[in-house]
């Protein structure tokens, strides 16, 4: 027997903004509001306990220190690359500096509170 990963837990300073910038990034839609003011956000018709798994944004005032010891890989599903870089960009997302030598075949970026991602060039087929 196995596990498979449900959801992803991600402190954020500002849940409200983040839980719209990533249901944008992975046409998600918003599943389920908490008392503490956590948003979790999954794929439409499906939710939780589905093949893709879920995420959830949970307010947090700590500051974050350092690099982030995971972060998310997505690829694009009906464009190329370079379009879906400009359509992130314009969502939000910012070009971040990790230490890449720009002859990566990916891009590295940080989402609206700066937790970075990277966009990687195969196209995969959407769900």
């Amino acid at each position: 027997m196995a596990c498979r990963i449900s959801e992803l837990i991600i402190d954020a300073a500002d849940p409200e903004r983040l839980a719209a910038f990533w249901s944008e990034v992975l046409g998600y839609v918003e599943l389920a509001r908490e008392d503490d003011g956590s948003i979790q956000i999954g794929p439409p018709g499906v939710g939780f306990g589905g093949p893709q798994a879920t995420l959830l944004f949970s307010p947090s005032s700590d500051p974050r220190t350092g690099k982030l010891r995971l972060h998310i890989d997505v690829n694009p599903t009906d464009r190329d690359q370079d379009a879906e870089l400009e359509r992130l960009l314009a969502l939000g997302a910012k070009p971040a500096d990790v230490g890449q030598t720009g002859t990566e075949s990916w891009h590295v970026l940080a989402d609206p509170e700066g937790n970075e991602f990277c966009l990687l060039r195969s196209r995969l087929q959407p769900f």
